[in-house]
């Protein structure tokens, strides 16, 4: 049975803040995300929530346990590595279309996304992360291929879930700089130069990454998923 618009909408609300949550390291792998804590939070009824659920479970963020319990997807070390080596080839083509291409506004609005994320780098990591994630979907975006768009924007949420498995702190320094390295390129239209400063990039990010993290111990759902449900 299809949802309501109105239905969709609150099932796509709750997505978006389970997928910042998971991008920004608040939620971690193996974190519990039961329904009726989901409800209660989002102001909406069960059924929605398991929506929801379901929807997060086909993009590999969420997986469905019996008894309906849903848990924040657990990657194996390899799932993690593949998710990277398949992201690099995404992105090597998003940049190959985007290289020349670009128009000065398309250009203005990466320099200022970049400069959103220098201006981060110094304060909480959450933020410094999410900007870094946003940027290359933003250039997803900018290609105006849907299925390239979608492709890359599920691959790069996977790559932050794969990074709250097995990541060390992020380096906010670095992504700036090869950010704006990229952007450079595509501005000068410099097809070669772009797709291997991107391969660079996002293997720079797995071996600066891959690392056992500590465990966080038990959390509060509903305490989580605060911050993200107004945003």
């Amino acid at each position: 049975m299809a949802l309501s618009r109105d239905s969709a909408s609150r099932v796509d609300r709750i997505c978006l803040a389970i997928r910042r949550a998971i991008i920004e390291r608040a939620l971690a792998p193996g974190d519990k995300l039961p329904e009726d804590a989901l409800g209660e939070r989002f102001g909406v009824s069960r059924t929605i929530a398991r929506q929801a659920l379901g929807q997060l479970a086909g993009e590999g963020l969420v997986d469905l346990r019996r008894n309906r319990i849903a848990v924040v997807a657990t990657p194996t070390f390899e799932e993690a590595r593949d998710t990277f080596d398949i992201r690099v080839e995404l992105e090597r083509l998003v940049v190959r279309h985007l290289a020349g291409a670009l128009g000065p506004e398309q250009i203005a609005e990466l320099n200022a996304h970049i400069a959103a994320q220098d201006k981060a780098a110094g304060g909480p990591e959450a933020a410094s992360i999410r900007l870094a994630t946003d940027f290359h979907v933003l250039l997803a975006r900018m290609t105006g291929k849907p299925i390239l768009i979608r492709y890359v924007s599920e691959v790069a949420y996977r790559s932050g879930l794969s990074l709250s498995a097995y990541g060390r702190p992020h380096s906010p320094e670095c992504a700036v700089n090869e950010h704006r390295s990229l952007v450079e390129a595509l501005a000068k239209g410099d097809r070669d130069a772009a797709m291997r400063l991107m391969a660079g990039h996002l293997e720079a990010v797995a071996d600066r990454a891959f690392l056992p993290d500590a465990d966080r111990g038990t959390r509060n759902l509903v305490d989580i998923l605060a911050p993200y449900v107004e945003d």
